[in-house]
């Protein structure tokens, strides 16, 4: 896949990233002093978030886990964020060795960073891109160099959409990336609610990162799956969708929804 090039100063290192948020959460160190203080002031405002993220990152790997047993060999991941291991290829890679992935991400350090670890052969890939804009998503020859849109896809939306907010018209965006996809297809989704707890405050933490937090409910984010059929069981918080270990503590506080689902035509 070719390099998408960028000059330093397009990175702003000004405003908190939520992919660099994202990652100082997780214990990673590919981020800024400004998203250090973001990270800390978004555990004050919700102290589950550090334990939140880790059980929003479990969910996707049982998530992906699931999705390639059941056959699909490809991958579209937007918004994948900077890498943490095991990335999405490793785990898919546990279950099969044929696996193809696109990572997608509009953070030029992400596209650095994701890029220096992922394979030459074109199995795997990165592609600096906006989810705002579908289409152009859909129709980029990298992502078409790894994903055949004939073929059974399992799209990841993890932690992104509740970044995009209800002007860009969300629904209308996964609708697009949906009609797209051959039957057999899987859409795994999670999104930050406040249904749990009063989480305005770590909803404001984000009006200085370069994108908002946008909050939604569990009913609001079922809608995302419309034209898919969800499996068991449902959109959950995602320490209780299919655990494989016990839930960690304060479980009940994670404001993460999570849930698989399969296009059935």
């Amino acid at each position: 896949m070719r390099e998408n090039g960028f000059r330093a100063e397009e990175i702003d290192t000004t405003k908190p990233h939520p992919a660099r948020i994202y990652d100082y959460l997780l214990g990673g160190k590919d981020n800024y002093e400004v998203d250090r203080q973001a990270g800390e002031q978004l555990i004050s405002a919700a102290p589950e978030a550090r334990i939140g993220v880790r059980a929003n990152r479990a969910f996707l790997r049982r998530a992906v886990r699931h999705v390639v047993g059941t056959g699909v060999r490809q991958i579209l991941d937007i918004g994948t964020g900077l890498p943490t291991s095991p990335n999405v290829h490793e785990t898919a890679l546990e279950v099969a060795p044929d696996i193809r992935v696109a990572y997608l991400d509009n953070d030029p350090i992400v596209h650095t960073h994701a890029g220096a670890l992922l394979s030459t052969t074109g199995t795997t890939g990165i592609v600096l891109a906006d989810l705002r804009d579908p289409r152009a998503i859909l129709d980029d020859r990298d992502v078409r160099a790894v994903i055949d849109f004939d073929e059974p896809v399992a799209l990841l939306l993890v932690a992104v959409i509740h970044f995009l907010t209800d002007a860009d018209k969300p629904e209308e965006i996964i609708a697009t990336l949906r009609d797209a996809l051959a039957p057999g297809s899987h859409l795994i989704l999670s999104h930050a609610t406040g249904d749990f707890a009063d989480r305005s405050g770590a909803a404001a933490v984000y009006s200085k990162a370069t994108a908002s937090m946008n909050l939604r409910t569990r009913t609001e984010i079922e809608r995302f799956f419309d034209g898919f059929e969800l499996i068991d069981p449902g959109v959950a918080q995602v320490p209780f969708w299919r655990p494989d270990t016990p839930p960690p503590p304060r479980s009940r506080e994670i404001g993460f929804y999570g849930g698989v689902a399969r296009k059935l035509t």
